[in-house]
């Protein structure tokens, strides 16, 4: 099982290095995941899928990469931090603003 996993990661890292655009939306989605989770349990009370748009779109690139590595391992303290730290940016709130009072549920 471990060749398989280890021939898989060097595929997907040489794809990755071919195509920045393959790596940073493979980032992106692996990331959505964990943000989701996040913002459901730290901010109930608010839609999802739109308030993880904003945070995605307001995080850095070493931001992307630090919450995607929680698809694989878990969040951790520090990428919960990260993406709570994101959600109170100025932008990300304006973000959020601008999705309208449909971002409240209930």
């Amino acid at each position: 099982m471990r060749p398989l996993l280890f021939m898989a990661a060097v595929s997907l890292t040489a794809a990755c290095t071919t195509n920045p655009d393959f790596a940073d939306s493979l980032a992106r989605e692996s990331a959505k995941s964990v943000v989701s989770g996040i913002i459901a349990t730290r901010f109930p009370g608010l839609q999802v899928a739109p308030v993880t748009d904003c945070v995605i779109d307001n995080a850095t690139s070493s931001e992307i990469i630090l919450i995607a590595r929680g698809a694989l391992t878990g969040p951790t303290a520090e990428t919960t931090s990260t993406v709570v730290e994101i959600a109170g940016r100025p932008d990300t709130i304006r973000c959020i603003a601008q999705t309208g009072p449909s971002v409240l549920t209930g």
